[in-house]
């Protein structure tokens, strides 16, 4: 455990549903969504669903707002789609649809991504935002990608014992907003 998680504090499980985006991968191929798949049963989370849709806007985004009206998903990750060629619609696709952009995690994805590959990380248009107050992280859809976002970023910030902040003790807060007043 590291140090900047407390022992104290239980681990709570969150619900999370990973879409992969592409042409031409099936559940058999898909090596990024299985990698996501793993790492968040690994950690004790739930995987409420996952999905391959095509590089298709209005798909991807109907399934990602879909999820993201469903109580038992908390979290949506997708992999694939971030890139600059002409199929590569996941941000385009979601951006519209963020209630609130998490202009962080792109920041800190690149950090990442550039200790590993330089300056080749300027070619990813990794996102995040939060859509019906559940949090969609938008990753490119390679292996290393969904390695460094979820090692080096979301393990922390979906474990309640990482302090000092994470995304899952201000979870119950996101829609308090939408409370009516007695």
């Amino acid at each position: 455990m590291s140090d900047t998680v407390k022992a104290e504090r239980p681990f709570i499980p969150v619900g999370i549903a990973v879409l992969t985006v592409s042409d031409s991968r099936t559940l058999e191929t898909d090596t990024s969504g299985a990698f996501l798949a793993s790492r968040i049963e690994e950690a004790g989370h739930l995987l409420r669903d996952r999905q391959i849709v095509t590089d298709d806007a209005a798909k991807i985004r109907e399934l990602v707002v879909q999820w993201s009206k469903d109580p038992a998903i908390d979290v949506v990750i997708t992999t694939g789609g971030t890139g600059f060629t002409g199929r590569d619609v996941t941000p385009d696709a979601l951006e519209p649809a963020f209630d609130k952009r998490m202009d962080g995690f792109s920041v800190i994805f690149h950090q990442q991504s550039y200790a590993k590959i330089g300056t080749s990380t300027i070619q990813s248009r990794a996102t995040a935002g939060l859509i019906n107050q559940t949090f969609v992280f938008v990753l490119p859809g390679s292996g290393g990608a969904c390695r460094d976002a979820w090692d080096g970023i979301l393990a922390q910030q979906l474990d309640y014992r990482h302090r000092p902040c994470n995304f899952v003790e201000i979870m119950p807060r996101l829609d308090e907003h939408l409370k009516r007043k007695s």
